[in-house]
C-alpha cells in the first residue's frame, strides 16, 4: 500500500508545482504584449519606426510602459552603434594603401565620431538625474547633446561624398553612420515626447 502511494503522492507534487507555473506565469503574456505595443505606439513617432521598433522591442521588460527608460534604452543602443563604428574606423583608418583624402576623412571622422559618443555618454548621465525640479532644464540639455551628435553624425557622411571617395571604406563607413544616425534621430524623437508628455502635466 505505501509503496503505491508514493508515486501518487509525487504525481499529485508535481500536478500541483506545474499548476502554479501556468497560473504564475499567466500574467505574463499579458504584460509582455503590453509593453511591446507600448514600444510599437512609442516608436510611430519615430522617422525610422521599423529600425525603432527591432532595436528596443528586446528590451520591453525592462522598459516597461515607462517614457523614461524607453528613451534611456534608446540612447544606449545608440551609445553602443557608436562606439562599435567607432572602433571599426580606427581600424580601416590604419588600413596601408588608403587614398590620402580617404585617410584624411576617416581621421576626421573618427574624431567626430568619437564626440557623438561623448555626448551621448553626457545624455545617459544627466537622464539619470532628472527629476520633476530639474525636468525642463535637463530634458533642454539632453535635447542639446543628442542634436549635437546627430549633426556629428551627418558631418562624418557628408565628409565622405564624392565619386573620389568610392571604395570599402566609403562603403563600409556611411552603412554605420548612417545606422547610427538614424537611431540617433529614433532616440531624439524619443526624447521629445518624452520631453511633450511631461510639460503637459499640471
Amino acid at each position: 500500500m505505501e509503496g503505491s502511494s508514493l508515486p501518487l503522492l509525487v504525481l499529485l507534487v508535481i500536478l500541483q508545482f506545474s499548476t502554479c507555473i501556468v497560473l504564475s506565469s499567466a500574467d505574463a503574456p499579458f504584460h509582455s504584449q503590453r509593453n511591446i505595443e507600448y514600444i510599437k505606439s512609442s516608436c510611430t513617432s519615430t522617422t525610422y519606426p521599423r529600425l525603432c521598433y527591432r532595436s528596443l522591442s528586446m528590451y520591453a521588460s525592462k522598459i516597461n510602459t515607462s517614457p523614461r527608460l524607453l528613451v534611456h534604452a534608446a540612447l544606449n543602443v545608440t551609445l553602443k552603434a557608436s562606439k562599435s563604428t567607432s572602433r571599426l574606423m580606427a581600424k580601416i583608418s590604419r588600413i596601408h594603401g588608403l587614398k590620402p583624402r580617404v585617410a584624411a576623412a576617416m581621421v576626421d571622422c573618427t574624431e567626430v565620431i568619437g564626440d557623438s559618443v561623448d555626448e551621448l555618454r553626457q545624455s545617459i548621465g544627466e537622464l539619470g538625474h532628472i527629476r520633476s525640479s530639474n525636468f525642463a532644464l535637463t530634458i533642454s540639455d539632453i535635447q542639446t547633446w543628442v542634436s549635437a551628435a546627430l549633426t556629428d553624425e551627418d558631418t562624418c557622411t557628408d565628409g565622405f561624398a564624392g565619386k573620389s571617395m568610392n571604395g570599402y571604406a566609403k562603403t563600409m563607413v556611411r552603412k554605420r553612420i548612417l545606422k547610427i544616425a538614424h537611431l540617433t534621430s529614433n532616440a531624439l524623437a524619443l526624447i521629445n515626447n518624452y520631453a511633450s508628455t511631461q510639460s503637459s502635466l499640471p
